[in-house]
């Protein structure tokens, strides 16, 4: 099994699921066929082929790229099952329908390969059950793989084995997942609808329970239940609309159908008022209105007394938002236990249900406590998992109150709290491991080799990780190194969003200085949050309006001296990007020597936005790439996508699509789980070191487009402006990136350097930074975090 490759995979199934996990193992290079069964008119494919071309126009998009979706293989269980031989693994992704997946077992069962894997991708059917339609030995290499929706951008994937389930299957699916897809796994055990969904189901069948008992609305409870406590700003009801009422009375269902001693069994049942929602088509954002509906641009909530939507007006009341700024966790569910405000009793009435159903579930459900917090993390948008959350709020005294509201009739059931519970812990997660319920000792993580990957793993509170040995740190920047890695800088940022300050700037520049002098190569690296979002606009704007152009314009050119010392440093510099790289961001990651960036990274020079244009480097550079590209031959075709990207502030949807863009290079490298980026970077920047690594040769001069290029560009401006697309504003800023681009107002051909374009970049940005309207757009985002078109 360790020589054993996923080549190419097969989905059974070219539904909502199927298809987009279709489309994501494509995102990550793997050969992908899309079954279904075969259309009864015009040519038989054209169920998955209508499958492939709904996901280009979807949003959030399926693919990376749209050119991916040429990819995706078409097939149909007619013609077509024969290809199943070819296909290493193959997961099955149709209706929740056991009598309907068993039956389509039985057809394809004939063409699976012996050493084939074959999953199914149910999110809560007994995988033991469905395996019992397979020969006996295709039923060690049968398992669950629960991928969430949507499958590109949700990290949870649930790997659920069956007792016959070899274990050298599962480690490969679980090295599979994690690295070359970029998932998080948690393996489950083969109980109603595994482990995110039993917890997170039932999380909202308790909010649905406690909205009634305490006479809240619907937006009331979406309020209190999104951001404000740490979870996803979908919150309760408006991720059930997202997920579809169906689906989710689907998975109430099947704990109903298959949980009958279950304690909490009869809160399983549908509400009446869900079921007749359903029964009325009202099926959430599929049907266009569930519990909230858009009338134009205004979002109505279902008033249920009145049968109607109305405007919404729930929100936090005052008493209770000031509880939840408690920043002590033991202090704020004291005073909402305490409270008598219907609102901060609801709260700590839905915590200490979850709290209570987890405890006793714990030892059925999952492996270990860290599995159940980690999956409500990944599949649900929790900041902290619910025992990590009953953890941090004082173990002891929360489980005391539990006690004694189960003994005074207040819990939605009364099963007392396991033993264990109360045996003097102080939480479940610690140094050693986490608590199973199954074996009653701390269990610590996995050691499948994959994880070696991750040298910063994703913590729960009580687990302790290594920091890294500090090199030095000053109030903007840290340059550290990573346990194993002791020959690679990394240096990091600590501004807010990772803002590029002066001391960020003078930081920057004094790692390369140790790096060169001590070490073999540097990592720019983020441990948290965006890559980094460009200028400090707030000090900048300071000294705009206070007259310090001079000071502005040192800034910038202290800018660009950085972006150069990145790119021409004595040893390698490798930009370690995911989420946000934008403006100087932008412009440091095109500098550096290499880039490794998650998938999910979206780079862009978006300075338009604020008034600007690119002058860190950013415009000289995409010059000198576009005479590179030309080789002699005509620029201008090379510098249409570059000036389209700055003149529009357009942000690449993914790290395949800034490659498209030509903000990364193809020769950059693409990672699919972030946990491993840090790994990939410092790995890289070591090859590159080990290879006698020599920096770029500054070119003498290079051609530019000149003043027929700046014409050309400025024609598609015209055409925008007339048509009332930009302002004149935008018409001046976008004009002016193109005579940088072009290399200003000389004969098209002209040979320039890099110094010369740096002067260019700086002079215009400068003269735009002097401009009323430029300040107006600096101060609008920082006010409001959007753009303004004046």
């Amino acid at each position: 099994m360790s020589n054993f490759h996923i080549r190419k995979v097969a989905v059974l199934g070219a539904g909502v699921m199927g298809a987009q996990i279709a489309a994501h193992l494509t995102n990550a290079g793997v050969q992908s066929v899309l079954f279904d069964l075969p259309a009864k008119e015009g040519p038989k494919n054209g169920i998955v082929t209508k499958a492939i071309d709904a996901m280009v126009k979807m949003k959030p998009d399926p693919f990376a790229a749209k050119s991916k979706a040429a990819l995706i293989t078409a097939a149909n269980y007619d013609e077509h099952l024969e290809w199943l031989k070819e296909c290493d693994l193959i997961i099955e992704a149709i209706s929740e329908r056991m009598d309907w997946k068993k039956s389509l077992y039985e057809k394809v069962a004939p063409f699976i390969r012996a050493d084939a894997i074959f999953a199914s991708n149910t999110s809560g059917l007994s995988i033991t059950e469905l395996s019992k339609v397979f020969p006996e030995a295709l039923r060690h290499r049968f398992c669950g793989v629960h991928f969430f929706n949507p499958p590109r951008y949700m990290k949870l994937v649930e790997l659920i084995p069956t007792a016959a389930t070899e274990p050298a299957v599962m480690d490969l699916l679980e090295t599979f997942l994690t690295t070359t897809v970029g998932k998080g796994v948690i393996r489950a055990n083969d109980t109603p609808n595994f482990v995110a969904n039993r917890i997170g189901v039932f999380s909202i069948a308790a909010t649905m329970h406690h909205t009634q008992a305490f006479k809240l609305a619907f937006d009331e409870v979406d309020a209190l239940t999104g951001p404000a406590i740490g979870r996803a700003k979908s919150a309760t009801f408006r991720t059930a609309d997202v997920v579809g009422l169906d689906t989710l009375a689907h998975t109430f269902k099947t704990m109903d159908d298959n949980l009958p001693n279950d304690p909490w069994h009869k809160f399983y049942a549908v509400p009446p008022y869900l079921k007749a929602m359903i029964e009325k088509g009202v099926l959430g954002q599929k049907s266009k209105a569930g519990f909230f509906t858009k009338k134009g641009k205004d979002i109505l909530v279902l008033d249920l007394a009145k049968q109607d939507y109305v405007a919404g007006a729930g929100k936090v009341a005052d008493e209770v938002a000031a509880m939840l700024k408690i920043r002590n966790p033991a202090e704020q569910f004291a005073a909402l236990r305490a409270s008598s405000h219907p609102q901060a009793q609801f709260l700590w009435s839905i915590f200490r249900d979850v709290f209570h159903y987890i405890a006793v579930h714990l030892g059925s459900v999952a492996e270990s406590a860290r599995d159940i917090d980690l999956a409500i993390r990944w599949g649900f948008g929790w900041k902290m998992g619910p025992f990590e959350t009953w953890q941090a709020a004082g173990w002891e005294q929360v489980a005391q109150w539990i006690a004694e509201d189960v003994a005074a009739g207040k819990t939605m059931a009364n099963a007392p709290l396991p033993a264990w519970v109360t045996d003097g812990r102080k939480g479940v997660h610690s140094a050693e491991g986490s608590y199973s319920a199954k074996t009653g000792k701390s269990v610590p993580r996995s050691t499948l080799p994959v994880y070696s990957r991750q040298l910063f793993p994703e913590l729960l509170l009580g687990e302790k990780g290594e920091k890294g040995n500090t090199v030095f740190e000053t109030d903007a920047v840290r340059a550290w190194t990573a346990k194993g890695h002791e020959d690679v800088l990394i240096t990091s940022f600590k501004t807010k969003m990772h803002a590029i300050s002066g001391e960020v700037l003078d930081g920057l520049q004094r790692a390369v200085a140790e790096a060169e002098a001590n070490y073999k190569a540097m990592v720019i690296w983020q441990p948290d949050g965006p890559y980094a979002v460009g200028a400090d606009l707030k000090n900048a704007l300071a000294g705009l309006q206070a007259g310090k152009f001079d000071e502005f314009e040192s800034m910038v050119a202290n800018f660009q001296k950085t972006s150069q010392c990145l790119k021409y440093s004595m040893i390698p510099v490798v930009s370690a990007v995911d989420g946000m790289a934008l403006g100087g961001g932008c412009e440091f990651q095109m500098h550096s020597d290499r880039v490794v960036a998650t998938l999910e990274s979206y780079v862009g020079l978006v300075e338009v936005g604020v008034g600007l244009l690119p002058a860190g480097g950013g415009l000289k550079e995409m010059a000198l790439r576009a005479a590179l590209a030309a080789n002699g031959g005509d620029i201008l075709p090379h510098l249409q996508t570059p000036f389209k990207n700055a003149a529009m502030g357009e942000v690449s949807t993914s790290a395949l699509n800034a490659k498209e863009k030509g903000l990364m290079r193809w020769r950059d490298i693409i990672v699919f789980s972030r946990d491993e980026l840090l790994y990939v970077a410092l790995e890289t920047a070591r090859a590159m070191a080990n290879a006698s690594y020599r920096p770029p040769l500054a070119p003498a001069a290079f051609p530019v487009a000149g003043y027929t290029g700046i014409a050309t560009l400025k024609m598609m401006l015209i055409n925008m402006k007339e048509g009332g697309f930009i302002s004149d504003h935008d018409y001046d800023i976008a004009s002016r990136i193109a005579t940088v681009l072009c290399g200003g107002e000389v004969e098209p051909g002209s040979m320039v350097n890099e110094e010369y374009l740096l002067k260019l970049e700086r002079q215009h940005f400068v003269a735009l930074a002097k401009t009323e309207k430029s300040q107006q757009r600096i101060e609008f985002m920082l006010k409001n975090g959007k753009p303004l078109r004046n």
